[in-house]
C-alpha cells in the first residue's frame, strides 16, 4: 500500500519555528540511521546542516513529514567556468516508506526549477546511492557524474580544521534551461559554500 502524501513548496522566510521543529526531528530520524554523527547538526531544532535551503519541497502524509527535498541557488565554479545552478539537497525519505517510490514524488520540484530559470539542478551523494540515482534518472530527468571531486567550505570555521573539505562524491546534474552537452567537464568542481 502506498502512502498518499501531500507536497508543499515554501520559501523558507514561510517557515515557523514548529515547522523548524518538526523538520529537525524528520532529519534525525531519517539520518540517524545512517550513522548518529549524521543526526548530530539537527539537534536543537535546526532543519539544515550547512547552508541553508532557500526553497523546500516538504511531502506530509497521515504520520507527519514523509518527505523533503531542499533547493539553493547558487553559482558554483566547474574547473574554469563559472556557473548558476539549483543546489538540490537535504533529501530524504521517511524510513518506513523508503522503497515505496516515494522519491518520484519529488518531481513537485521540477516545474518550480524550470520557473527559476536555472541552466542546471546540481546535488552530490555518497557513492552508496548510485544505484538508486541511476535507477530514479534512467528516463534522462539526471546525469550521475564520477571521478569528480567537490570542494566545499566547511559550515563552522573549527580552528583544528582547514577552511575547505575536498570530498570524492557522485555529482547529480538535472540539465533544466541548458542541455546536458553544455555542462562542463572538470575534476574539481568549487561549490564556494557550504553543502546544502
Amino acid at each position: 500500500m502506498r502512502s498518499q502524501v501531500q507536497w508543499r513548496l515554501c520559501w523558507e522566510n514561510e517557515l515557523q519555528v514548529a515547522d523548524h521543529v518538526e523538520l529537525a526531528d524528520f532529519f534525525r530520524k531519517t539520518y540517524g540511521p545512517t550513522g548518529a554523527f549524521n543526526a548530530k547538526p539537527f539537534e536543537g531544532n535546526r532543519s539544515w546542516v550547512g547552508a541553508r535551503p532557500e526553497l523546500r519541497a516538504i511531502g506530509y502524509d497521515s504520520k507527519g513529514i514523509a518527505a523533503h527535498l531542499g533547493l539553493l541557488r547558487r553559482f558554483i565554479k566547474v574547473g574554469a567556468v563559472d556557473l548558476l545552478v539549483a543546489e538540490l539537497g537535504l533529501y530524504g525519505v521517511r524510513p518506513d516508506l523508503e522503497g515505496l517510490g516515494i522519491a518520484r514524488s519529488i518531481h513537485v520540484m521540477s516545474p518550480v526549477l524550470h520557473e527559476l530559470g536555472v541552466p542546471f539542478g546540481f546535488g552530490t551523494v555518497r557513492h552508496a546511492l548510485r544505484n538508486h540515482l541511476e535507477r530514479f534518472g534512467r528516463h534522462g530527468l539526471m546525469t550521475v557524474v564520477s571521478g569528480v571531486c567537490v570542494r566545499s567550505t566547511h559550515p563552522q570555521v573549527h580552528l583544528h580544521l582547514p577552511a575547505t573539505r575536498v570530498e570524492d562524491v557522485l555529482v547529480v546534474v538535472m540539465p533544466i534551461a541548458r542541455p546536458m552537452s553544455e555542462w562542463p567537464t572538470s575534476a574539481i568542481i568549487d561549490r564556494n559554500g557550504p553543502e546544502l
